[in-house]
């Protein structure tokens, strides 16, 4: 089975299949089912009813037959005392309406116990897959990023169905079941010898224990193409995601290939399956047959010396079918109930996932006065054996701009990570972060990430309107302050030239926008959330130079009188900024304004003067081959 798990967040156990997993399984069930008690006693009650009105079929049946039988012999002899057709009216008629109501009685009861308990199935999988959601939302970022999230959705899928089949099956099938058998053998014993009660018991337990050894036999090759599923469909997710990529490089039938790989090795897996499934169906059929030959052959016996009736044997004939009909279906149902078990694991193993970054005990609320952010002696690696900020400090004055540049790897980004809490940095070794004073990892998540707006380098957008992407800011706030929003961001008439206007779908990861328009896009959405502190990492780096310089403007105007930090590649984005800060190697290694760092001539002087030849020979090979033309 694979694991979502990380170096910080403990693998879940390998799921044997074992009794002791099963019935931790059903177990972390059990609480969802206890607000719906009422309903649940109510239900067993109907099914109880309907055991005893189905269990009432046959009897009713028998005396049908006896009835019949003795009418026969009667006119044969010539010694009926009533025309035939008046005792059908009379006795035998009510015989036939008793039959009439019982059957119907069996299927009211069921049908009762079905509408009292669905509303206890479906809220049951409403609040287990809600949970899961919120839980998986409340994990770390490195949860998210060691995830496949094709194989996950679709073990939160199966997980749900198999709460539905697992509450559908235990209380439709395999109780009903034992009820009846209960019911069945209890009245052999009463009402004829212990024989047929003890036929029809050996025959039970064969057939269940030959079912779970069988089935605990094929368990495995239904894991093995659950997991085959998983992964065939993640690669196809992740294939299809990465579309653009996929035609860039004209690898369609390399695609192709992975996932017919994964496809072939799912279909040995079924077929094996397939094969293991057709020695369990036979071994079952033989075991059923066996026992009904053995108890027909004794009844039969029975009605020859005259100890029975035709009606006793009818009744013995039809009780062995009433069991014979669930019994031999209850090898489907504890089948599908391993795999519903099974299905449930994984989700429940998800729900599991310790949380990375908890909120500690008693945390309070963020209360943000100017917004002065300080990093203090922060030392972070996303590995123990390899470190991304090494004793990093510094502070952003309320109100101020601070950027912060260096070369690739150098550990910017890992600032905004730390800030919004993605990660935790350690209590002993690692620092502290703190906003107005107050430690980032003593304040609840919530209010921290609801104090700080970012627009990032890549912004990725939710495959629905344009109107929904902005409004996801602050989704209480009114249409008006949305377009107002798009207004500020210089969208709002982009957005109008559109034929649906703000109602535009923007496609996958708002593929349908260009870079500049997402940006934009990103910034309204920023603006709409309106926080006290603000994150701009590498916003403009993937933009043109005209896209750029327009984005930039509207970034600058934003950050007036917010505490902002701009993670920067560009340095002639930043000349503005009241402190800049360079690191290297998660180190800082200069700091101050954009003047300071030029006259210092050091690693700031250099990545400066790199940039501006790159831009004027930019420039002079722009300019040349416009001449060309």
């Amino acid at each position: 089975m694979r694991r979502y798990s990380s170096s910080q967040e403990p693998a879940p156990a390998a799921a044997s299949g074992a009794p002791r997993r099963d019935w931790q399984t059903i177990r972390s069930l059990l609480p969802y089912l206890a607000d719906y008690k009422g309903r649940v006693a109510l239900a067993l009650s109907c099914l109880i009813s309907a055991k005893l009105a189905n269990l009432g079929v046959p009897i009713v049946m028998k005396h049908i037959v006896d009835g019949l039988a003795s009418m026969q012999r009667l006119t044969a002899l010539g010694r009926a005392e009533h025309d035939p057709a008046i005792v059908l009216a009379g006795g035998m008629g009510l015989l036939v309406i008793a039959y009439a109501l019982v059957r119907l009685s069996t299927s009211m009861f069921t049908e009762l116990r079905e509408i009292l308990f669905s509303k206890v199935t479906e809220s049951a999988v409403r609040q287990i897959a809600l949970k899961v959601f919120r839980h998986l939302h409340s994990l770390s970022l490195r949860f998210h990023l060691d995830r496949q999230t094709g194989g996950m959705s679709r073990d939160i899928e199966r997980g749900t169905r198999g709460i539905s089949q697992l509450i559908s099956y235990s209380l439709y099938s395999i109780l009903p079941t034992l009820v009846e058998v209960g019911l069945v053998l209890g009245f052999f014993v009463v009402k004829y010898e212990a024989y047929y009660a003890l036929v029809a018991f050996a025959a039970l337990v064969t057939y269940i224990v030959f079912t779970v050894k069988v089935t605990e036999w094929r368990t495995h090759f239904r894991r093995t193409m659950n997991e085959l599923d998983s992964r065939a469909n993640s690669r196809a997710i992740d294939s299809l995601l990465n579309y653009e990529t996929v035609k860039y490089f004209n690898n369609e039938d390399w695609e192709a290939r992975r996932y017919d790989e994964n496809l072939k090795r799912y279909r040995a897996a079924a077929i094996k399956s397939q094969n293991s499934l057709s020695v369990l169906n036979f071994g079952q059929q033989t075991i059923i047959g066996t026992a009904l030959v053995l108890i027909l052959w004794r009844a039969t016996q029975g009605v020859m010396a005259g100890r029975l009736t035709l009606g006793d044997l009818v009744l013995i004939n039809t009780f062995m079918l009433q069991l014979y009909v669930p019994l031999n279906f209850l090898g489907v149902v504890y089948r599908e109930l391993k795999q519903s078990l099974t299905d449930m694991d994984r989700m429940f193993t998800l729900l599991g996932a310790a949380r990375e970054v908890p909120d500690s005990p008693g945390a309070a609320p963020l209360a943000v006065h100017g917004g002065e952010v300080r990093f203090e002696h922060v030392r972070f690696g996303y590995e123990h054996s390899r470190i991304i900020l090494d004793d990093v400090t510094f502070s952003i004055a309320a109100g101020t701009t601070t950027a912060v540049v260096g070369p690739s790897g150098s550990g910017k980004s890992t600032l905004a990570r730390l800030l919004f809490r993605f990660y935790d940095i350690d209590r002993e070794r690692g620092g502290a972060i703190t906003i107005d004073r107050q430690d980032v990892r003593d304040v609840t998540q919530d209010s921290l990430r609801a104090s700080i707006g970012i627009v990032p380098q890549d912004t990725v957008l939710f495959n629905d309107t344009i109107y929904y992407n902005i409004a996801y800011g602050r989704p209480s706030a009114t249409r008006d302050e949305v377009i107002a929003a798009a207004r500020a961001a210089h969208i709002h008439d982009f957005i109008e030239t559109l034929p649906k206007g703000y109602d535009t779908a923007v496609g996958e990861r708002g593929l349908k926008l260009s870079g500049g328009e997402k940006q934009r896009v990103a910034i309204a959405r920023t603006l709409l959330k309106n926080p006290p502190i603000l994150i701009f990492d590498e916003a403009t780096s993937a933009l043109d130079s005209h896209s750029e310089r327009a984005i930039q403007q509207e970034l600058d105007q934003i950050a007036r009188g917010r505490t902002t930090l701009v993670i920067a590649h560009r340095l002639s984005t930043v000349v503005h900024a009241e402190q800049i800060i360079v690191m290297d190697h998660g180190r800082i290694v200069e700091r101050g304004t954009h003047a300071d760092l030029l006259e210092a001539g050091g690693a700031f002087a250099q990545m400066w003067a790199l940039q501006q030849r790159a831009v004027s020979r930019a420039h002079a090979e722009s300019a040349a081959h416009g001449e060309g033309a």
